[in-house]
């Protein structure tokens, strides 16, 4: 007989942080670097664990040379040439996380066969469309709470994959225990990204979609298999020139969120949140 979890399960719009006492007397004194070692393959990791998502029109060499700046890193895509990697990769360093699951037990089985870091997320991506396909999902703030707990405690790590809309739900993702956060939509549109740029009546568009739409199955496997469905939808993103701004603003409100809870280092953001569930996020006056 089919079976029905009856317990509430929570996204981020579904949550803000409740502010605590601060000692801190600016944003600039929080730390957001973090260092870790992983578990099985006892590599180290030291930088602002934030993450472009490894989509040919995200996770570029270009991208991954923008955010290396900012101490972050990039999941390259799999389309580049073994030539185009080999120049790549003599500068850079690599790191092979596994997933997507959203359930502890499924963490827990990837971490005993020998991954390092577990992407969480199952369909909360801007351009994924899993969850109407399939009916498949679950909402991410509880899969992150979730999934962290079950990493934790065989000292691995997470990926919170997909479903940030602004910095607010980067911060999030961290409150709730994810380890790195990984971005798709949020770093769409830039100069750094891979896709079709359009110009529309005067005004630039970048084209941007999931690995799993029709538009990259045609690009790479000339068409749908017939035996699946896209699972994926290809838009048009406005241009937004250099990625600097957009980096600068999601690090500057994960500064402001430490600021507002009390934590002087990224690393104590998860012990330093309280989530108080609402009904409405912001004013949508002026939107």
């Amino acid at each position: 007989m089919p079976r029905v979890d009856a317990d509430i399960k929570l996204d981020f719009k579904d949550v803000l942080f409740r502010p605590k006492r601060s000692s801190l007397k600016s944003r600039s004194e929080v730390d957001l670097m973090r260092t870790f070692t992983f578990r099985n393959s006892k590599r180290s990791y030291r930088g602002i664990p934030v993450i472009a998502a490894n989509m040919d029109t995200v996770g570029t060499f270009a991208m991954a040379r923008a955010l290396s700046k900012h101490f972050m890193f990039t999941t390259i895509h799999k389309h580049y040439s073994v030539e185009q990697w080999k120049q790549f990769a003599s500068k850079h360093r690599d790191c092979l996380p596994a997933g997507n699951v959203v359930t502890g037990e499924m963490v827990e089985e990837l971490i005993l066969s020998g991954a390092d870091i577990i992407k969480v997320g199952i369909g909360p991506g801007s351009v994924c469309t899993t969850r109407k396909k399939t009916g498949v999902g679950y909402p991410q703030l509880s899969a992150v709470i979730e999934c962290a707990d079950a990493a934790h405690g065989l000292k691995g790590h997470i990926i919170s994959d997909g479903g940030c809309t602004c910095p607010g739900d980067v911060a999030k993702a961290f409150g709730a225990g994810a380890d790195f956060t990984m971005l798709g939509g949020m770093l769409a549109g830039h100069d750094e990204c891979g896709g079709e740029t359009l110009d529309r009546n005067g005004k630039k568009f970048k084209i941007f979609y999931g690995m799993s739409s029709d538009t990259a199955m045609e690009k790479y496997a000339g068409g749908i298999a017939d035996y699946r469905a896209s699972e994926g939808k290809a838009v048009e993103v406005p241009y937004l020139g250099d990625v600097e701004h957009t980096i600068r603003d999601i690090l500057g409100g994960l500064r402001s969120t430490c600021t507002y809870v009390g934590a002087a280092k990224l690393k104590e953001l998860g012990r330093r949140t309280t989530f108080i569930r609402v009904t409405q996020q912001v004013n949508y006056m002026f939107s």
